[in-house]
């Protein structure tokens, strides 16, 4: 901390205004709770006007949440804040001159894994708008999960090139990674604990000021910046271990033929002092934006770090390989689904594959990165005429999204539970095989979603994730 920086801090008073950068699942509901806070007097949130995403201004503006699904609160949130004149949406950068903190949350993919060659394009362009209207004594925090080391590099390079300040002497700098769920994104916002890292004492100091009004059951864990960036990085990459975990160990339950699930449920009764368990569930692979490169850039965080790693020569790292495990599901998925076919003297060419399920998560429109996607290019590279059913997703490009779950059905030879929507529970095997008018319907699901045996008893041909115990059962 330099004593610079605390004195402009302090003369400047505390956080009243704030601007938020990138309107989507973690930009949304943050905004509408910075607004709905009395510590704070206004909110701004920031959004390009363009084609694919200008929409947004106005539907926020108007009082409507653009994120569809089931996301309890946001959309009653916005209204109050709206109406109270204390959140707009604008597509003016000029007006981050008029704010005392800006966070920006905006996606930062890999364009290319193999090489660990990050897509900071998005990212570097916010950074850039914020830069040339930054100002003295503000705040600036990065919620995107980016590689260890970016905050005080890349992005501090890109704020003072535009902006001509210093960060940690004219200005506060700080990560502090959002970890939200879609579903209950009001709710992990407030209840989960907040990292809060900056470059500097005063830049983090700051940064708690910033997040602390919006926490109910949640603590602010302060740390350094790139302290912060591996904390992020590393816990999607544990969740994604023991997702990787439990789906090899559905694979091997399928090559031995028992049921996942009574093996899962009997390692999850092992409890008791120092016991520690923590088993998730199987499925048609993993989705979504975080999960699916946020090792990537932990990996990449340690390659381009100054330090000497020491490991086994010739290894891929156990967090690349869960990687690879769980980017293979869908593709298990297909090959569920040839052998299902086999079953009935049948080839994917030719067939008609219903695919039920398009979000990469249960009750959300969030189709970023899903799993579905190679699952049905592999149907569809296969000669398989391919429908797409779901109830939530409104677009997504180069696929059509079809509502009539009747239309996507009826006449199919397979039906693929890709999604755990919870209406795909309600569906029963009576009202499956009349649409379909086979005697015969292939389903496949991986997603745990129906039960094998009242399926089979009516006629289907059963594959499921993990069901060693049913794939191979007698067709009735």
């Amino acid at each position: 901390m330099t004593d610079k920086l605390g004195s402009i801090l302090e003369n400047r008073g505390p956080i009243k205004k704030i601007g938020v950068l990138g309107m989507g699942y973690v930009g949304i509901p943050a905004a509408a709770l910075f607004a709905n806070s009395d510590k704070f007097d206004h909110i701004l949130g920031f959004q390009r006007d363009s084609k694919s995403s200008g929409y947004k201004i106005e539907m926020l503006n108007h009082r409507e949440s653009p994120l569809k699904g089931e996301e309890p609160g946001l959309e009653e949130l916005l209204k109050k804040v709206v109406d109270e004149g204390k959140f707009e949406c604008t597509p003016d950068f000029s007006r981050i001159s008029e704010l005392d903190a800006v966070t920006l949350a905006i996606q930062t993919p890999f364009s290319d894994p193999a090489s660990l060659q990050p897509d900071f394009s998005a990212l570097t362009d916010g950074i850039r708008n914020v830069g040339k209207y930054l100002k003295e004594g503000m705040l600036v925090v990065l919620e995107s999960t980016i590689t260890p080391g970016t905050t005080d590099t890349l992005a501090r390079q890109i704020l003072e090139a535009e902006s001509g300040l210093t960060a940690g002497e004219d200005f506060a700098l700080a990560h502090a990674p959002e970890r939200v769920m879609v579903g209950r994104l009001l709710k992990n916002i407030q209840e989960h604990d907040r990292i809060v890292g900056g470059i500097d004492e005063a830049s983090t100091k700051r940064a708690v000021e910033l997040y602390s009004p919006v926490l109910t059951k949640g603590k602010i864990i302060p740390m350094t910046a790139r302290a912060a960036e591996v904390t992020k990085t590393a816990e999607n990459t544990f969740r994604d271990l023991q997702i990787a975990a439990i789906n090899q160990l559905a694979l091997y339950c399928e090559a031995m033929g028992i049921n996942v699930y009574d093996v899962r449920a009997g390692i999850d009764s092992l409890k008791g002092e120092g016991i520690t368990r923590a088993i998730l569930y199987p499925g048609a692979g993993v989705g979504g934006h975080c999960l699916t490169k946020d090792t990537y850039h932990l990996e990449r965080g340690v390659t381009t770090s100054e330090g000497t790693l020491d490991y086994p020569e010739d290894m891929d790292s156990i967090f690349v390989l869960a990687r690879k495990v769980n980017d293979f599901m869908p593709k298990h998925m297909y090959h569920l689904t040839k052998e299902a076919l086999k079953r009935i003297d049948r080839e994917v060419k030719g067939s008609k594959i219903a695919i039920l399920g398009w979000a990469f998560i249960n009750d959300s429109d969030d189709a970023r990165n899903p799993p579905s996607e190679p699952y049905r290019d592999l149907l569809v590279k296969g000669g398989a005429d391919v429908l797409v059913h779901d109830p939530h997703v409104l677009n997504y490009p180069g696929v059509e999204i079809i509502k009539d779950l009747d239309k996507v059905v009826e006449g199919a030879d397979v039906i693929a539970i890709m999604t755990g929507h919870s209406g795909y529970f309600e569906l029963g095997p009576e009202q499956l095989k009349q649409l379909t008018g086979k005697e015969n319907t292939i389903i496949v699901d991986g997603r745990n979603v129906v039960d094998p045996d009242t399926y089979i008893s009516n006629g289907f041909v059963y594959k499921g994730i993990g069901r060693g115990d049913k794939n191979d059962h007698p067709i009735v």
